[in-house]
C-alpha cells in the first residue's frame, strides 16, 4: 500500500503570515492537530496544536497577555526542517518515519508542492485494515519451523476447508529455529482448521476456541 492511498488530500494549511491566534482558531474549527505552512503552494513549515498551546498564556497566569497570539506570526514559531513523505512511498515506510522521529504527521510533497498529509491516525487506520480486524474474523497463531514452504503448507489446509484469509503476518518465535504465522481468517468457527493444523504436526499457540473431541 502506498502513501497516496492512505493520505488526506484536502489539507488544512496556514500561511507564514497568519497569526498564532488565527492558527489556533483554524486548528479548533477544523479539528486538526497538524497544520502545514504553505507559501505559493510550496511547503515551508509545520506547526502543531501543541506548539500553539505552548505559546498561549496559561489560564492560571493572571498576568498573561493574550495579545501575544495576535502579535506573533506563524513563521516565527513553525518548524522549518520538516520530515516529509512522497506519494509513492510505501505506507509502512511512512509509519516507520513517524515512529522513528517521534512525530505526529508527515506532509506529503511532490517537488516541494504539498499534495497531502499522513497522520498517526491514518497509519493506525491502515494497520487495522491491513490486519483484517475491521471485519468479523478469527485470529490463529501457528508455530512452524523457520524454513521455506511453511506458509504454503498451512495455506493448503485453509484451501481444503474453503476458508478465505483476510491477513497473514509472520513473526520470529521465542523458540529458536521456529517462526510464528498469524492468520486472520474469515470464519467465526475455526475449530476444524485448528484440528487440521495440529493433525499436520504443527502447534497452535493462540486461538479463540479449545478444540473439542468429535468431528467438526
Amino acid at each position: 500500500m502506498l502513501v497516496e492511498q492512505i493520505m488526506t488530500r484536502d489539507v488544512v494549511t496556514l500561511s507564514p503570515d497568519n497569526t498564532l491566534q488565527e492558527a489556533l482558531d483554524i486548528s479548533r474549527r477544523h479539528r486538526v492537530r497538524h497544520l502545514p505552512v504553505v507559501k505559493d503552494g510550496n511547503l515551508v513549515g509545520l506547526i502543531s496544536d501543541r506548539d500553539l498551546r505552548a505559546a498561549a498564556p496559561s489560564i492560571l497566569d493572571k498576568a498573561g497577555d493574550d495579545s501575544i497570539l495576535c502579535d506573533v506570526r506563524v513563521e516565527q514559531l513553525m518548524v522549518k526542517e520538516v520530515i516529509t513523505a512522497h506519494p509513492l512511498d510505501f505506507a509502512e515506510d511512512a509509519a516507520s518515519q513517524i515512529y522513528k522521529h517521534f512525530i505526529g504527521c508527515l506532509p506529503v510533497v511532490t517537488q516541494d508542492k504539498l499534495v497531502g498529509i499522513v497522520t498517526e491516525r491514518d497509519v493506525l487506520r491502515t494497520l487495522v485494515e491491513m490486519m483484517g480486524v475491521n471485519a468479523p474474523t478469527s485470529r490463529i497463531e501457528v508455530e512452524v519451523p523457520d524454513k521455506s514452504g511453511m506458509l504454503a503448507q498451512i495455506s493448503d489446509l485453509l484451501r481444503a476447508r474453503r476458508i478465505n484469509t483476510s491477513a497473514v503476518m509472520v513473526f520470529p518465535s521465542e523458540k529458536e529455529g521456529y517462526k510464528t504465522i498469524v492468520f486472520r481468517i474469515r470464519t467465526m468457527d475455526p475449530r476444524g482448521f485448528i484440528k487440521d493444523i495440529e493433525a499436520a504436526g504443527y502447534r497452535v499457540i493462540l486461538h479463540p476456541y479449545a478444540v473439542t473431541d468429535g468431528e467438526v
